[in-house]
C-alpha cells in the first residue's frame, strides 16, 4: 500500500465554542456553542485533550488546518481560555471564530458575521475584554429573547421541550455552515432561519 502524505496548507482557523463547564448547565440556551461542538462530531471525530483552561482538538478541512477550543473556565471567563490558545498558536484576532448564544436573533436563526458588538453576553465580554478587539467572526446560534422576566435566568434556563425537539436539526445547519465557512477561501458571511 502507497504512503499518502497530507500536505496541510497553514493553520487557518481556531473555532471557539462558548458555554458553562458542569452538568447543570448542560441544555441549557447558554451551551448552544459547547452543543454544536458535539454536533460536530458527525463532521470529523474529533479527539479533545485538556489544555488552555479547556479542552482543544484539531481537524484539517480542505487542506487546512483548525483548531476547536472549549473553554473549561465559566462563561465571563471565557478570554482567559481563548488568549492562552491565541499566544500559542500565534493567531490574529481575525482567526478567532467564536461560537455562541445569541438572545438579539430568534431560535432557529444561524448567522455567521464579523465583528459587532457584545449584546450584553458575557463570553463575548471577556474575550474582547481579553484579547482588545471586538474584530472576531462569530457564529451566532439564536435563543430568542424572554418576552417577561430575568434575561440570565433565561440563558442559564433549559431549551423547552418543542425547542429541543427542533434543536438537533438547527445544530445540523450549524454545523454544516461552520465546516463550509471554513472550506472556502473567500469567507462568507451567511445568515439562515430554520423554519419551525
Amino acid at each position: 500500500m502507497p504512503l499518502i502524505l497530507l500536505t496541510v496548507s497553514r493553520v487557518d482557523m481556531l473555532v471557539v465554542f462558548l458555554g458553562n463547564p458542569g452538568n447543570e448547565y448542560k441544555k441549557t440556551r447558554h451551551n448552544a456553542g459547547f452543543m454544536l461542538a458535539d454536533a460536530m462530531e458527525n463532521f470529523f471525530s474529533p479527539n479533545w485533550s485538556e489544555k488552555f483552561n479547556g479542552s482543544w482538538t484539531k481537524a484539517e478541512i480542505n487542506g487546512e488546518l483548525h483548531y476547536f477550543l472549549k473553554p473549561g473556565t465559566f462563561m465571563n471567563l471565557s478570554g482567559k481560555s481563548v488568549t492562552a490558545a491565541k499566544a500559542f498558536f500565534k493567531l490574529n484576532n481575525d482567526a478567532i471564530l467564536i461560537v455562541h448564544d445569541d438572545i438579539e436573533s430568534d431560535f432557529g436563526t444561524i448567522s455567521l458575521k464579523n465583528g459587532g458588538g457584545l449584546a450584553g453576553h458575557n463570553g463575548l465580554r471577556s474575550i474582547s475584554n481579553a484579547t482588545g478587539s471586538n474584530d472576531f467572526p462569530r457564529l451566532r446560534i439564536g435563543v430568542g429573547r424572554p418576552s417577561r422576566g430575568d434575561v440570565s435566568s433565561f440563558v442559564l434556563g433549559k431549551f423547552t421541550e418543542d425547542e429541543q425537539i427542533v434543536l438537533p436539526i438547527i445544530l445540523e445547519k450549524a454545523a454544516k455552515m461552520l465546516t463550509t465557512f471554513l472550506s472556502e477561501e473567500t469567507k462568507r458571511f451567511v445568515k439562515e432561519k430554520v423554519e419551525i
